[in-house]
């Protein structure tokens, strides 16, 4: 069998360009996941995508512990009358946003309404009906802040800021893909308390900082929003999410963060003694990510060869590849010296001495993205160099010496290769609307491109996006961070405004 030929090489890869088939296709042919389970949106961890997303939660936690929060772990299981009683929270909420007025100024009576339909529920232990049913948790504001009422008393016991990495479970409805949307999450989710709204807003502010921080090691740009008001998760005061453009122009949201005011601290009875001893209700905040940040970095970096890995998460960051060890007893044995001295400085490393071709080396690791190849043979040996290979090309030579500092300068080198490229890619893929409004007939539809996110000016209400989004069938994703530096018309009203907002179609 020819395993060296081109059509090899690619393993059944689908070309990217093609990206709605080269996706599901590469997450399996790289050995990320097992689709084959017999439950829809549950798919089984490998050890390679499970290390992967394993270092990606060690980026989460270096961001944690350096903002002084603490890891914890709640129950999965969860009552079903405190559903009822977040249905009921979320309901009034989203009922005074809807009638523009106080929350306080309506009443916990109407009817809950909201997660019931997402969740899954467990009614039996055993063979015994239980006489409270259960379910499994969505997400852990419920559980969490039962227990926060109980452990904060006073202003001393504030901010309480805390986080854990766990499996949730959602009735995902629509159709799955891996990382990307399915049922049993992979989650990160921060909860802080406050002592008012001041505590929170920084807290948002940090929150932001982190989210950056992540990005910048995954190497992925993000845009980063304030969701308009009817896609703010209705028990927030607002939301901010960071998206990342995927190569076929359509968005994907990998991190929120929600300002939740006093609003769940009432509902919950969630309240402190201030140094003057009078009781206030706690301020709270959120932030969530998941193994959609998996899935960003496999659509974003990967190829027609396969998956190419930022340092910060590879498992196997560098493959020591002995070649002709046959002709030089000497070649293996350096190979693996080499190997253990790149291991003991930190770096991931893999020695890979295998009895087949070296191209089916390069195959193998070409698909599994690993971010750096180094061949080790006779004359490599005798000149005391290696060949050093980064995923992202550029072969050269490096004096054996040398190993260490170099090996690091190139890993670093492919991350900021990467950052670079993935920058232009989303340069490319955000641009202007081509209209001043949407005044424009059927004829010039074709202008609005399916694969590009458009930048626009726009203030307008409730009412005026849903003009907009069902004139362009694009989502709004909210108000950016940064504003336009001069005024512009906006799109719908024509009012002079600087407020930048994006639309396009989302995941």
């Amino acid at each position: 069998m020819n395993v060296s030929g081109p059509s090899r090489a690619k393993r059944g890869i689908p070309p990217k360009s093609e990206f709605n088939k080269w996706y599901p296709a590469i997450v399996e042919i790289a050995d990320l996941v097992d689709k084959r389970y017999p439950i829809k949106g549950m798919d089984v961890w490998k050890p390679y995508g499970l290390t992967a997303m394993g270092l990606i939660d060690s980026l989460a936690r270096r961001e944690m512990y350096r903002t002084g929060h603490h890891e914890y772990r709640f129950p999965l299981l969860v009552p079903e009358d405190l559903l009822d009683k977040e249905n009921k929270l979320v309901s009034i909420l989203k009922a005074a946003r809807e009638s523009g007025v106080d929350p306080s100024e309506l009443r916990f009576d109407e009817e809950a309404s909201g997660f019931k339909k997402e969740v899954y529920w467990v009614t039996h232990g055993g063979e015994n009906k239980l006489e409270k049913p259960m379910f499994l948790r969505p997400t852990s504001e419920t559980p969490m802040y039962t227990m926060f009422s109980l452990w904060v008393r006073s202003h001393a016991d504030l901010p309480l800021k805390t986080f854990q990495i766990v499996n949730t479970f959602r009735y995902e409805t629509k159709q799955t893909r891996s990382f990307i949307r399915v049922r049993e999450i992979h989650f990160f989710e921060a909860h802080t308390v406050h002592a008012d709204q001041a505590g929170a807003d920084e807290q948002i502010e940090e929150d932001a900082e982190m989210v950056q921080r992540i990005m910048h090691d995954l190497c992925l740009p993000s845009l980063v929003s304030k969701r308009p008001v009817w896609d703010t998760f209705p028990g927030a005061w607002y939301t901010k999410a960071a998206d990342v453009v995927m190569p076929n122009g359509r968005t994907l949201q990998v991190a929120t963060y929600h300002h939740y005011k006093d609003q769940w601290a009432n509902a919950f009875d969630l309240s402190y003694e201030d140094p003057e001893g009078n009781t206030k209700p706690c301020h709270q905040t959120t932030f969530g990510m998941s193994e959609r940040l998996l899935g960003a970095v496999v659509g974003m970096h990967g190829d027609d060869k396969g998956l190419i890995l930022p340092p910060a998460i590879a498992p196997i960051q560098v493959v020591v590849m002995p070649i002709a060890a046959h002709a030089d007893s000497n070649v293996e044995p350096a190979a693996k010296a080499l190997a253990e001295r790149l291991s003991a400085s930190g770096i991931r490393v893999e020695l890979d001495t295998r009895d087949v071709r070296p191209g089916v080396k390069h195959y193998d690791w070409e698909i599994k993205g690993v971010p750096i190849r180094i061949e080790l043979g006779p004359r490599d040996l005798s000149a005391g160099k290696f060949v050093l290979t980064p995923r992202t090309g550029s072969k050269s030579e490096i004096k054996i010496d040398e190993a260490e500092k170099s090996v690091l300068e190139s890993l670093e080198g492919l991350a900021d290769d990467l950052r670079q490229r993935e920058k232009s890619l989303v340069s490319d893929k955000v641009q202007p609307f081509p209209f001043d409004n949407l005044d424009y007939d059927a004829s010039q539809e074709s202008s609005i491109e399916s694969g590009i996110v458009y930048q626009i000016a726009f203030e307008g209400n409730d009412s005026d996006a849903e003009f907009l989004e069902k004139k362009t069938g694009l989502t709004l994703l909210g108000e950016c961070d940064d504003e336009f530096p001069e005024e512009r018309n906006c799109l719908i009203t024509g009012k002079a405004t600087k407020k930048m907002q994006h639309i396009a179609r989302m995941y």
